[in-house]
Formats: structure tokens, C-alpha cells, sequence
């Protein structure tokens, strides 16, 4: 099979590799949707002299590695030890992209990426993801699609979609809250279409039109682009009767965005960070201590949310495949990564099959 392989440096080619057979404890996926997240730009524009290989992951296979990590398909092999229960053959499944020991209470609980002993791979990172024909993973790391969802929406809420589920769960979002979302890429558009389907009121802010006039379409009441305004936090104030936001979330890594995600809430108000890498710098006693405001870090999602975010949008009727703007084949991943790099575009996938 082909899989799509980062040589570096905003190159990337299609290689063969070897269709996978499943392990006793493994099943085989026929990806039938694989998505392409913000997070996977570290790995396509890093130095081609090893910057590509792990960038902060210390396990992992060695050689080229196939990409892509919001996997979604059909599992069509499964392994001696796996039972029904977990895994079947012609299950539609999304794919959870970590594995860890499998024991410890993190993993026990669905939460292979904090593993006690450190990630044993992280699929489409440091082990063979979904961009190919196949993906072989451990059984414990399949999540059910629900029939009413198409495998474009798994592929989505396999990262994307998920995380900003997760991070609207650890804030406690509510129906009758404001809240400030930075950064309308993929996870920020996917917070704000969520955030808009709980009943709450969205602030959406991006520097790029086109993303901006989407959050409108996906529910946000209120628009601001931070290049035409001087006052960001005054102006989320302003929208909000003086107090500030109840939740704010952070999806765009910006220095400045995260110091104002922080200034824009409210006394007793949280903000959640959930862009990776990077630094901010925060006035403790007046931007927290003397506001009583919480920040929180949100990283991903467990197995368990990953099956209640796919349920709530089914049940809800959440319409997640228009974040896809692009649609791919294989053949065509460098254009579509050329694009996607340009950040001013929706969400894209590429469709193996």
C-alpha cells in the first residue's frame, strides 16, 4: 500500500509499505477517512535533518513513518485475543492515537496519552497512521462510530472536534454562558459549533477573514479580528454588559491571545488553554489571584469522551462535516498540504478509498 510520509521541510512523498496483519491484541482499520489537523504542520514543516522524526516524543518505531492521526474506517482484520467486545469485523470505528502500558490508571481509564510510563507510540507521530489504505493499532484503542455519522465526521472528532469537546467538559460550558474562543482554526471552529449547539453565546476571534465568516456560519454571535482592533479584552467587555466572558478557550498558541484569553474573563470566570507549545506571560495578582479566575490546561480526550462527543452529535444532529472545506485522495496529499499550510482554510481530509 502507499502511505504518505514528511521528508522535511514542507516535503512529503507517497511510499510503499507493507499491507499490516493485526498481532493477537491488534486490529487492522480500512481507513476510509483520515483528517488533517493543525498539529500535524509541526511535523510537515520540520527541518528535514531529523527535526521530523518525534519533536518531543521519546518512543516510537523507527524509519518512515505514515501520517496522520484522526483515523477513521472500518476494522477488516482483528487479532487471536481480541474479543468480540472490543473490536469485530465490518465495525465503523474511530481510532484513539496514543497507546500506552495499558494498566496503569490512566491507561485503565481511557487515557493512554498521560500513561504513567510515558506513550508507548503516538499514531501518525511516532507510529503508522491513517494516511494509507490500512492502519494496524492495538484493539483497545478503537472507538464506535455511531451509524448516523459519516467517517469524515469520526476522522474529526478522532483530534479536532474531540479536543474541543474535551475542553468545553473541563470548563463546565453551560447554555446560559458567554464565552471567547481564539483561533477559529479546527479545534477553535469545531469549539464554537459545539459551544453554539450547547446554547452558549460565542465570541469568536481570528486574524483572517475567511475563518472569521465561518465561525459566523457555525454559530458565533460575535466577531472580532484582532488586527483591527486595539482593545481585545475591552472589546470582549463590551460585549458582555462590562463583566467579561464566563469561559474563554485559547486554540490559536498566541502569546498574546493567551494573556487575553485570561484578561477576558470575568471574577470567577476560567479560561482553558489548548493550542500546543509556546509561552505566555500573565500580571498573577491581577490577571488571576485577585479575580479568582482558574485556568486549565486541556490535552485531547480520554476513549470514554471520545464515545460521549460522538454520541452528543449524533444525537444532536450537529452538522461537523461542514468543517471540511477540502477533500483529498492520496495521490493529491502534497497539494493538500500546501494549502492546509497556509492556515486560512477550513478543515481538510483525505479519503484513501
Amino acid at each position: 500500500m502507499k502511505g504518505v510520509v514528511f521528508l522535511g521541510d514542507r516535503q512529503l512523498a507517497l511510499q510503499d509499505f507493507p499491507d499490516p496483519t493485526p498481532g493477537p491484541d491488534e486490529v487492522v482499520l480500512e481507513i476510509k477517512a483520515s483528517g488533517m489537523c493543525g498539529s500535524d504542520l509541526k511535523y510537515y514543516r520540520a527541518p528535514a535533518s531529523g527535526g521530523a522524526a518525534n519533536l518531543g516524543f521519546t518512543k516510537g518505531i523507527s524509519g518512515p513513518i505514515i501520517r496522520g492521526h484522526e483515523p477513521c474506517g472500518v476494522v477488516v482484520a482483528v487479532g487471536k485475543n481480541v474479543s468480540p467486545k472490543q473490536a469485530h469485523i465490518g465495525q465503523r470505528v474511530m481510532q484513539h492515537h496514543y497507546v500506552g502500558c495499558g494498566v496503569c490508571p490512566q491507561c485503565s481509564t481511557g487515557w493512554m496519552q498521560l500513561c504513567d510510563d510515558g506513550v508507548d507510540q503516538v499514531f501518525g507521530a511516532t507510529g503508522h497512521g491513517a494516511h494509507a489504505k490500512y492502519m494496524k493499532c492495538p484493539a483497545r484503542t478503537v472507538v464506535t462510530l455511531p451509524d448516523e455519522l459519516s467517517f469524515e465526521t469520526g476522522a474529526a472528532i478522532s483530534c479536532g472536534t474531540g479536543t474541543a469537546w474535551g475542553a468545553l467538559q473541563r470548563i463546565g460550558l453551560q447554555g446560559d454562558h458567554t464565552i471567547a474562543i481564539f483561533g477559529q482554526g479546527p479545534v477553535g471552529l469545531s469549539a464554537t459549533q459545539l459551544a453554539a449547539a450547547m446554547g452558549a453565546r460565542v465570541i469568536a476571534l481570528d486574524t483572517s477573514p475567511e475563518r472569521l465568516a465561518r465561525a459566523k456560519e457555525f454559530g458565533a454571535e460575535v466577531l472580532i479580528n484582532p488586527m483591527e482592533c486595539n482593545d481585545i479584552v475591552g472589546a470582549i467587555k463590551d460585549a458582555t454588559h462590562g463583566l467579561g466572558a464566563h469561559r474563554s478557550l485559547d486554540a490559536s498558541s498566541s502569546p498574546q491571545a493567551r494573556a487575553q484569553a485570561v484578561r477576558c474573563v470575568r471574577t470567577w470566570g476560567t479560561a482553558c488553554y489548548v493550542g500546543e507549545g509556546g509561552e505566555v506571560t500573565l500580571d498573577v495578582s491581577p490577571d488571576m489571584l485577585r479575580r479568582q479566575v482558574t485556568l486549565v490546561g486541556s490535552w485531547t480526550f480520554s476513549t470514554v469522551i471520545q464515545g460521549e462527543c460522538a454520541r452528543y452529535i449524533a444525537d444532536r444532529g450537529v452538522q461537523v462535516d461542514k468543517l471540511f472545506t477540502d477533500r483529498w485522495t492520496l495521490d493529491q496529499a502534497a497539494e493538500a498540504y500546501v494549502l492546509f499550510d497556509q492556515q486560512n482554510t477550513g478543515k481538510g481530509v483525505i479519503l484513501p478509498n
